[in-house]
């Protein structure tokens, strides 16, 4: 269950099955810690990935980033059997689509995640949504950090969303050094997710993992 009153770090794994056991073995696992199976690890291992990423973390968060476009209410039922405590669809999906995996969320007992990439205007989209996700992901996405580096990460929209939506936590994607992630919550988000130094670094996971969590004490 995740505390609005409490700020999280988001680690997303991408890399092969023994590369990751390995990487997890380093961490220091904490109800401030979220573990992801990022999407390449999903598709790469499906639910069996999940599952097999439950059993190593035990009770500890488990974020499984389908990017739901469709099917909905199917995809988040395997997400779930396979152990996940959250699923994410995207926000660009139809609003059908997104209502459909947000009740079945519910539903299954799990938490819905709408990932705005590429939304302009994401307030528009919570609008339309009847019941509302328990975490809205405002997302800069890989290709945008590497090809358009004046993007800037949608930081404004989080007090948008906040002044209307207070159930509603906001997790951040794309900021990927100590001080974007501190601008993160710096903004008020609730989550910031990291990826990439952790992919390019395995080796390091623990130690990025201790500088990165000295931002939620």
């Amino acid at each position: 269950m995740l505390n609005p009153r409490r700020k999280y770090l988001q680690i997303a794994f991408n890399r092969s099955w023994p590369e990751v056991q390995k990487m997890i073995s380093h961490l220091s696992l904490s109800e401030r810690i979220l573990i992801e199976a990022g999407t390449p690890f999903v598709k790469r291992y499906g639910g069996g990935g999940i599952r097999a990423l439950r059993n190593l973390i035990g009770s500890t968060y488990l974020v499984a980033d389908l990017k739901c476009m469709d099917r909905g209410s199917t995809e988040v039922e395997a997400a779930a059997s396979a152990g996940a405590s959250a699923a994410t669809c995207l926000g660009l999906a139809p609003i059908e689509t997104i209502n459909e995996f947000i009740k079945k969320c519910q539903v299954s007992g799990i938490d819905s995640m709408v990932d705005m990439m590429n939304v302009e205007f994401p307030f528009e989209v919570l609008q339309k949504l009847r019941p509302l996700p328990k975490v809205v992901v405002l997302h800069r996405g890989v290709d945008e950090n590497e090809l358009n580096r004046e993007k800037q990460l949608p930081l404004r929209e989080i007090h948008r969303i906040k002044g209307t939506y207070n159930d509603v936590l906001i997790s951040v994607a794309g900021g990927e050094t100590i001080r974007e992630v501190q601008s993160v919550f710096f903004n008020d988000a609730d989550i910031a997710i990291v990826w990439r130094t952790f992919y390019e670094t395995p080796e390091k996971t623990a130690e990025l993992a201790a500088g990165f969590s000295e931002l939620i004490k």
